[in-house]
């Protein structure tokens, strides 16, 4: 008789809606665009270029921020695998490790400012795990994962 499967289904914390992303922008617009207009109006009209592309960077990056809300990872731990299904705005792939041969690993980072990283291994291959999770977000994944995957019952 086989259990009802463990799914842990991981995603980024991204909490800026779309909506107040457009009334961050906007309103982030209204100073140097506000400033720029009254210097380009004394003749100093090389701040609007300027103005446009500070503006232009932050709404690249607002969109790259925002973009994250597509990014999601999903553990599925069964009886007999553990399967990794990652899924971002591009598409998704798939992992499939037999469950018993299947380890956590929660490595060290290389320099002290980075984050560690998370992998299931089997076999030679590997998936690494949560690499948009804080700290203590992925220490927590690896223990309870390190509870179900890679023993028998």
């Amino acid at each position: 008789m086989e259990d009802e499967p463990l799914r842990i289904e991981i995603r980024p914390n991204c909490s800026l809606s779309v909506r107040g992303a457009r009334v961050f922008f906007a309103s982030a617009c209204l100073v140097p665009f506000g400033m720029g207009g009254v210097f380009a109006w004394k003749g100093f009209w090389p701040i609007l270029p300027f103005a446009g592309l500070e503006m232009a960077l932050l709404g690249w990056a607002l969109k790259v921020s925002l973009q994250r809300r597509f990014h999601r990872q999903t553990i599925t731990v069964t009886d007999a695998q553990v399967r990794v299904e990652s899924r971002d705005e591009r598409g998704s792939s798939q992992v499939v490790f037999p469950r018993h041969w299947a380890r956590v690993k929660l490595r060290r980072p290389a320099a002290r400012l980075h984050p560690s990283r998370l992998t299931i291994e089997s076999h030679g291959r590997q998936c690494e795990l949560g690499g948009f999770l804080t700290e203590e977000e992925r220490r927590g994944l690896a223990l309870r994962l390190q509870r179900h995957i890679g023993r028998i019952k």
